[in-house]
């Protein structure tokens, strides 16, 4: 087999029915459950690259994957002959594929170079993969070699070669220095493609013994480097033989002077060069240059351009590259060097040379039995390739002769092909550059229609969008698709309808009329399936109210409002930018349903805010723009309305449309918005200006749409955020032709107005709609579903046309066409109408009534027949009337009639609200549009008795102080026959709770009663019902207080003052207040006994309350003063204490109640409160007996001590006096032992502590001035610790501080110093 071969994969099946010598392309199907049944021969779906590169330290993967039914076998072929896989134990291939994994761990990896190609096998054909190219990746050493040192002039070029190994693949080179730097690369010094190093001109700088060369191996990452090469540059004046002999030159440049030189090439040399280059492939151009100064480099092509979006400079413009060449790029490049001196050109003719390349792959067929396919396989490439045909893998000339296969050249006929002669086919098509290998395969099948689109798909789009139904389908042949709308109407190729070669239908323009239910057949000759999509037209998203243009001060807010209007069925979502991008995350900006407010503005907020309103379907979108303006005054912007536009212009003018340009006026700081385009039309309505079409403020030009049979003028007027422009001056006249009219009239009826006539009304076209002269109209009519012509009538300049001699109430179809002396408008829809009604002849039969209680009944009756009703059957109307009560003591009076309609073809109806044990009365007549129809025969009923009406009346009378008199009167109705009363009454307190219900019952002819052992001044609730066998009617209520005592006494009320005034008052002054005895009203407050007590705290208020209104308060002034009233509420309470009164002073005091809805305000008499001045709590405790005693004590204690110490004396020596010089230092510090060691035994730290209790100042001493007889004479120190019994006296030591609370009097203790001078 050819060894340049390469599958391309045939994702895409093809079947080709030939008819009429005509080829049809059928897809496969990818759906998975379709396929799983469909035999198919071998597909390759994975293979490596033709050229496979690998790495020894790694294991060989070789790619090959395949599909089919049943699924393929795999084998190799290794340099043409067949490679044994299982044999080799190195070589694994992976299961339920043709992979193979080569283990070269422990082999040498030569041994598996070659070339590879994978086959795969079923019963159906067989498939084979490019050739494969294996080799390993080599990164071979440097060749040893020693660099010897390079001495050059300044000024002079200089090459530094590389001559990297050869690898595979080729290394990348780059230069570096000892340190791993790169060296700079610039104009003059630059790296060649072959790797090399140019040195346009050599500088002293460029002196450097590290010019190291290095390669990057990709394949293995490893790094070769080269011998560093020494440089040594220098000027004439130095050069000089010693320095030749110092240095060892062995290879010396010295080309021209160091001074400048005209340009010349170092690469490539010469005046030309070729090359030639791959199509698909980067074409590379180098010229490198030398000269003083350095050369600059620029590229041209000889007749003709560089192709600028493929072209790139590199390498300082040293370096042309064009990707993806074509044939196009070949020819004559132009490299020019120019410095100063001069200039210099190189020409590189380029060949561009082509490997063979695609027109037309070979695709896989599906072919029904005796059907006929092609296989092409169309390629190009220079110079042309060769094709070969192979079948299943055997050379086309080599395999079993087939007669229906006819081969010529690129393509294989196969004719009246036949179950089982499935095969894959390959096609080889080479050149000197490379070959292309394709795997088609021809599966002969026989297979029904199927329907791939998921059934009952619902497709949505928006009005005046394209829609696109879709009926994907399977079966060989291929089947035929036709399309049904709503199951009934049958879908041509023509407008607005589309059918797509793949059974797709199109709608161009979807209205909401193209909404319904689709229906697509498949049909071949094996059988028919169909399929039922949905369309949903929307409405479209549209915003209504555009955010406008604002300018805003420095702080203040900012509104942009955006109002939506969107199909309610989809759900919108509103999205603000700020010049495009998300909105700054800050709380200052809020975004509502349809605004974005933004509070505080600053600078940065300026810019533009755009809302953008998306549904599922589509979206709209509108901006404005915010100026932040400074907040202090300055001189203001002035906005005003813009100028008129001028200069209007017609242009590409047509039967039906023209162009119409203007130039826009001054805007005044406010952008416009939009342009307004009116028109007037000279001969139907000169004078008036019509509004036309709007366009962005953006554009100058709008495509008008014309209407025939007009005489057009055009004016502009220019909006922005101020106002509408005055109108442009009007544009030259344009008149359009006649035409024949281009819509019919609307709102077509047909409604009679007397039996046996019809009225045919339309809304009539206006003059610039009628589009020519010779208006008419011609009106058509028959009666519906009877086969008759249609009658007609022309008349003009009327809306209406009466057709006379009518059935009664019969439906008519209806047409109206609009025609002129041009022709006829569309054909016009058809409206049904109906002729004139007349009155209904019957009356309904077979009334009956229902009593459903006694206030409800149904009646129920027979609907007249339609044809008697003679027009159009509004509903039927029941009459009923109560004619007399059933109790024998009511007068016998008929009330008015009553009417309820009934609308539609009703059989029954309900009566409420009517009234218990009556006799009433109805009939029924039936009603259509005309009015009403005979009666039925009349219908008496009677109701049940029902609960009676509350008393009519309730009163209460003769308040006694412990009784109360309550009258009432009998229903207005009884609603049946009166069986008594009930009667229920509970007290309430003044928090207006209700306490126990006490009930009590009478007899129909009671109607008074006197309630007896009442609560005296209380207040009670009564209810009153009047009840018959169905029940208590509802309750009458009223409210009453009893009588109360009115006597009241106030009594004066002073503080005790004199000898008889306790010193320290412990209870507080009481004073009573009674009222006196009066009649109390049946509803509101009434106060009782008020009494007031005064204690340190403030005065205590306490009172009686039997009201129940909800706000009380306790209100006081100082006596005699002119002040407002001070009032404290006490809602819920029987006493109150006022705090914060002045000592010494009397205050009125007095309770009061009142409410919002009621203006009378109730209140106690007014209560004099006089509070005491303080008392002073310093008493003289000398002359306190408990006093006297603890003195007696604390002295007969001192004597004890003192007679200790005196004792202490005598036996220890001296009493120190220093002890007394040192009692005011502190005892912590000062050592208790002196020198001679008297009072050593009293030196324990725990007696120089003080005492729980005890108050010693904080430096520890007792200051005289605070003692009127000091113990520091008689005592250890003056801190108040005494050795011995001490620390008793130590708690005493000090004088306690003043209590603050009590005044300005001291009430401290007295000390025991001040207690020995009052012994003494």
């Amino acid at each position: 087999m050819d060894g340049n071969r390469k599958w391309v994969p045939g994702f895409e099946a093809v079947l080709l029915i030939l008819l009429s010598h005509t080829a049809v392309a059928l897809e496969v199907p990818l759906d998975p459950k379709v396929l799983e049944g469909l035999p198919q021969p071998p597909t390759i779906t994975l293979q490596s690259p033709k050229d496979y590169i690998f790495d020894p330290r790694e294991n060989i993967v070789i790619h090959c994957e395949a599909k089919g039914k049943p699924q393929p076998s795999f084998s190799w072929t290794r340099n043409g002959s067949h490679f044994d896989v299982e044999k080799d134990s190195k070589v694994l291939m992976k299961p339920g594929s043709g992979t193979l994994v080569i283990d070269i761990s422990q082999e040498k990896a030569e041994a598996y170079e070659g070339t590879y190609q994978c086959t795969a096998h079923n019963e159906h054909g067989t498939a084979v993969s490019n050739n494969i190219i294996i080799r390993q990746s080599r990164s071979p050493l440097w060749s040893k070699e020693r660099n010897e040192a390079i001495v050059v002039q300044m000024g002079v070029s200089l090459v530094l070669q590389c001559r990297p190994p050869a690898g595979l693949p080729p290394p990348v080179i780059f230069w570096m220095d000892n340190n791993f730097q790169r060296l700079p690369l610039d104009k003059r010094v630059s790296q060649a493609l072959n790797g090399d190093l140019y040195f346009s001109n050599v500088l002293p700088e460029d002196t450097r013994s590290d010019y190291i060369c290095y390669a990057r191996f990709p394949h293995t990452q490893t790094i070769q480097q080269k011998q560093p090469i020494s440089v040594t540059v220098l000027d004439m004046e130095t050069i000089n033989a010693t320095v030749a002999a110092l240095y060892n030159i062995t290879d010396f440049y010295s080309g021209s002077p160091e001074g400048e030189r005209r340009p010349g090439f170092m690469l490539p040399l010469g005046t030309t060069s070729t090359q030639m280059v791959l199509r698909g492939e980067t074409l590379e151009l180098e010229c490198i240059a030398d000269g003083l100064p350095t050369p600059d480099i620029s590229w041209q092509k000889d007749g003709g351009e560089l192709p600028s979006s493929r072209t790139s400079f590199h390498n300082f413009k040293k370096t042309l590259k064009i990707s993806d060449v074509n044939e196009a790029d070949g020819g004559a490049y132009r490299c020019t060097a120019t410095n100063n001196l001069g200039t210099v050109h190189h020409i590189i003719k380029v060949t561009v040379n082509a490997a063979p390349f695609w027109v037309s792959a070979p695709r896989n067929l599906i072919l029904a039995p005796n059907e006929t396919g092609i296989l092409t396989c169309r390629v190009s490439g220079e110079p042309k390739p060769q094709i070969s045909w192979f079948v299943n893998g055997v050379p086309i000339e080599n395999a079993p002769e087939d007669h229906s296969r006819k081969v010529d050249d690129d393509t294989v006929i196969l004719s009246s092909v036949q179950s089982g002669s499935s095969a894959v086919y390959q096609c080889n098509a080479s050149n000197a550059f490379g070959y292309l290998m394709a795997n088609a395969f021809v599966s002969v099948l026989a297979e029904p229609p199927r329907v791939l689109t998921p059934p009952n798909r619902v497709y949505q789009v928006i009005t005046n969008s394209p829609a696109l139904l879709h009926c994907a389908s399977f079966g060989s042949p291929i089947p035929t698709i036709t399309w049904f709308k709503d199951s009934q109407i049958s879908i041509k190729n023509s407008d607005p309808y589309v059918i797509h070669e793949d059974g797709t239908l199109e709608i161009h323009v979807a209205q909401p009329l193209n909404s319904g239910k689709y229906t697509c057949i498949a049909t071949n000759n094996l059988g028919i399936k169909e399929n039922h999509v949905f369309l949903e037209v929307k409405e479209p998203t549209r915003i209504l109210k555009q955010p406008e243009y604002k300018v805003v001060q420095r702080g203040l807010s900012a509104v942009f409002e955006c109002k939506v209007k969107h199909d309610p069925s989809l759900v919108p979502t509103m999205t603000w930018l700020k010049d495009k991008g998300e909105l700054p995350d800050d709380e200052r900006f809020e975004v509502d349903t349809d605004s974005l407010i933004i509070k505080d503005v600053t600078d940065e907020d300026e810019g533009t805010y755009t809302c953008i309103m998306n549904t599922t379907l589509d979206q709209d979108s509108a901006s404005a723009m915010l100026t932040v303006v400074e907040a202090t005054p300055t001189p203001a912007i002035v906005y005003e309305k813009p100028d008129s536009p001028a200069d209007l212009e017609l242009t590409d003018q047509t039967e039906r449309t023209v162009q119409l340009t203007w130039t826009p006026g001054d805007e005044h700081n406010s952008p416009t918005q939009k342009f307004l385009i009116q028109y007037e039309d000279l001969l139907h309505e000169p004078g008036v200006w019509i509004n036309l079409t709007e366009v962005a403020g953006t554009s100058t030009t709008a495509q008008l749409n014309l209407s025939p049979y007009v005489y057009y003028s055009f004016r502009v007027r220019a909006l922005n955020n101020v106002g509408y422009s005055e109108p442009s001056q009007p544009s030259r006249q344009y008149r359009t032709n006649p035409a024949a009219p281009d819509e019919n009239p609307s709102d077509v009826h047909g409604v009679g107005l007397e039996p046996g006539n019809l009225v045919i009304s339309w809304t009539p076209l206006t003059g610039f709609q009628s589009n020519g002269p010779g208006l008419e109209y011609k009106v058509q009519w028959r009666q519906k579903d009877i086969e008759e012509n249609w009658s007609s009538k022309n008349v003009a300049n009327v809306s209406q046309f009466v057709v006379s001699g009518t059935p009664t109430y019969v439906p008519y179809e209806i047409k109206v066409q609009a025609l002129n002396d041009y022709g006829s408008g569309p054909d016009p829809e058809v409206v049904i109408g109906y002729s004139g009604e007349d009155l209904p002849l019957s009356a309904p039969d077979s009334v009956r009534v229902m009593v459903h209680s006694s206030t409800l009944a149904e009646v129920h009756w027979e609907p007249v027949a339609f044809p008697s009703v003679r027009g159009k059957l509004q509903g039927y109307k029941v009459y009923y009337c109560r004619e007399r009560g059933l109790q024998e003591t009511e007068k016998e009076t008929k009330q008015e009639e009553q009417v309820l309609s009934f609308s539609g073809n009703r059989s029954e109806g309900r009566l409420p609200g009517l009234q218990p044990y009556s006799v009433y009365s109805l009939f029924v007549k039936v009603l259509n549009s005309k009015g009403e129809g005979p009666p039925s025969p009349s219908k008496t009923f009677e109701t049940p008795e029902g609960v009676p009406e509350q008393p009519s009346f309730l009163n209460v009378v003769n308040h006694g102080m412990d009784s109360l008199t309550l009258e009432w009167g009998p229903p207005t109705n009884n609603n049946g026959r009166l069986a008594g009363y009930t009667l229920k009454y509970q007290p309430v307190n003044y928090t207006s709770e209700l306490g126990p219900v006490k009930v009590m019952t009478f007899l129909a002819n009671e109607t008074t009663i006197t309630l007896g052992n009442l609560n005296a001044s209380m207040l009670y609730k009564f209810y009153l019902s009047a009840r018959t066998i169905k029940g208590p009617g509802p309750d009458i209520t009223q409210e009453a207080s009893t009588a109360m005592d009115t006597t009241r006494t106030q009594p004066t009320v002073e503080t005790g003052k004199g000898p008889t005034e306790p010193p320290h008052p412990t209870s507080p002054i009481t004073q009573s207040l009674h009222s006196p005895f009066h009649k109390v009203p049946p509803v509101g407050p009434a106060f009782g006994t008020v009494n007031t007590s005064v204690s340190e705290d403030g005065a205590v208020i306490t009172w009686e309350y039997f009201g129940h209104h909800k706000n009380v308060y306790v209100e006081y002034i100082v006596e005699n003063s002119k002040e407002d009233w001070k009032k404290e509420m006490v809602n819920g309470s029987h006493s109150h204490m006022i705090k914060g009164l002045k000592p010494g002073m009397s205050y009125r005091v007095r309770v009061v109640a009142k409410d919002a809805a009621d203006p009378t305000v109730h209140s106690t008499d007014e209560v004099l409160v006089t509070v005491p001045a303080v008392p002073s709590r310093q008493v003289d405790i000398a002359t306190q007996g408990w006093f006297i005693g603890l003195m007696c004590a604390i002295a007969l204690l001192i004597l004890v001590l003192l007679i200790v110490c005196f004792i202490k004396r005598n036996k220890g020596g001296k009493y120190p006096v220093k002890e007394k010089e040192d009692a005011h230092q502190d005892p912590e510090i000062q050592p208790m032992k002196e020198d001679d060691g008297t009072f050593g035994e009293y030196s324990d730290t725990e007696d120089h502590k003080p005492l729980k209790g005890s108050r010693t100042p904080s430096n520890g001493t007792v200051r005289r001035d605070e003692s009127d007889d000091s113990l520091v004479d008689y005592g250890e120190g003056g801190d108040g610790q005494f050795n011995e019994d001490g620390s008793f006296i130590g708690q005493y030591s000090g004088k306690k501080e003043k209590d603050t609370h009590e005044g300005n009097e001291s009430s401290e203790a007295p000390s025991p110093v001040n207690a020995m001078n009052s012994f003494v």
